[in-house]
C-alpha cells in the first residue's frame, strides 16, 4: 500500500483554481521532488497534505486512511519543515526541540533531541537563543524538529532556498542520508532543478495546479530529448532558451 494517495484533488479560491484535478501516490521510502514555477501549486498542495487547507474536492489518504477522518493520527506519523516557516525566536535551540517532543509524545526524548542536535551539527549552540541563528543553521533547526517524531512521510518546501551552496549540499546529504537510513518517504518541492534531478527517484512537474509531466528525471530527459531536468522543465512549459 502506498504512504500516500492523492485522488483528483483540486482547491478553489474566489473562483480561481490553484490546483484542479491533481492525481498521484507515494511508495514508502520513496523521494518524491516537485517543481513548478511560481504559482504553480506547490504549496497549496502540501497545505492540503498537512490538513491546513480544505479541499474543495478530491481525496487524501495517508496509510491507507482518510486525512479528513483520521487527521490527528496520520499528523502524528508526518512531518514538515520549510525554509520560510520559523520556530519560536525566544526558546533557545534546545527548547523548541524539547517543546515539539512532547507534543509528539516522543519517547526518550533527552536522546533524541541530543542525537538529532548531533547530526545536524546544531549540539554546541543547544542553548543559544533561536533568533540569534543564522539562516543555515535555523534550517537544520528546523529539520532537526521535522524529524523529532521520526515521521514515515516528510514533506519540505523549499528547505535548500536562501542557504549558500555548501549549507545547501549538506542539508540535502543530512536529508538523503535520513531517508535512505530509515526508509522513510519524502516530498520535496524546489526551484533548484540540478538538486531535484540528483535527488529525487520521480518528480511531479506542476503548471497552473495541474500535473503537466510525471516520472523518473532520466524517463522525463528521454521523453522530452533533454539533457537534464532544466531543460525539461523549459521544454515542457514551452518557454524559449535564452540566448
Amino acid at each position: 500500500m502506498p504512504v500516500l494517495e492523492v485522488k483528483n484533488l483540486t482547491k478553489v479560491f474566489k473562483g480561481q483554481p490553484a490546483l484542479s484535478g491533481v492525481s498521484f501516490s507515494l511508495e514508502r521510502g520513496e523521494f518524491l521532488g516537485i517543481l513548478g514555477p511560481n504559482g504553480a501549486g506547490k504549496t497549496t498542495l502540501l497545505n492540503c497534505l498537512l490538513g491546513l487547507v480544505t479541499p474543495t474536492r478530491g481525496q487524501i489518504r495517508f496509510f491507507g486512511l482518510d486525512l479528513e477522518e483520521h487527521l490527528r493520527e496520520i499528523l502524528e506519523r508526518i512531518n514538515f519543515a520549510s525554509n520560510y516557516v520559523g520556530l519560536p525566536l525566544s526558546l533557545t535551540v534546545e527548547e523548541n526541540l524539547w517543546v515539539y517532543a512532547l507534543l509528539y509524545g516522543v519517547p526518550s526524548c533527552r536522546e533524541r533531541i541530543e542525537r538529532l542536535l548531533r547530526l545536524l551539527d546544531l549540539w554546541e549552540m543547544r542553548r543559544e537563543k533561536t533568533r540569534h541563528l543564522s539562516s543555515g543553521q535555523m534550517m537544520r533547526l528546523c529539520l532537526a524538529k521535522a524529524l523529532i517524531n521520526d515521521p514515515e512521510v516528510l514533506l519540505l518546501d523549499e528547505p535548500t532556498a536562501g542557504l549558500d551552496p555548501t549549507m545547501a549540499r549538506k542539508v540535502r546529504n543530512l536529508i538523503k542520508a535520513y531517508q535512505q537510513d530509515r526508509g522513510m518517504a519524502v516530498i520535496f518541492t524546489s526551484h533548484n532543478l540540478l538538486e531535484l534531478q540528483d535527488l529525487s527517484d520521480r518528480v511531479l512537474l506542476l503548471h497552473q495546479g495541474r500535473i503537466l509531466a510525471e516520472g523518473p528525471p532520466t524517463v522525463l530527459c528521454q521523453r522530452f530529448k533533454a539533457q537534464n531536468l532544466e531543460e525539461v522543465y523549459f521544454k515542457a512549459l514551452k518557454e524559449p532558451p535564452l540566448c
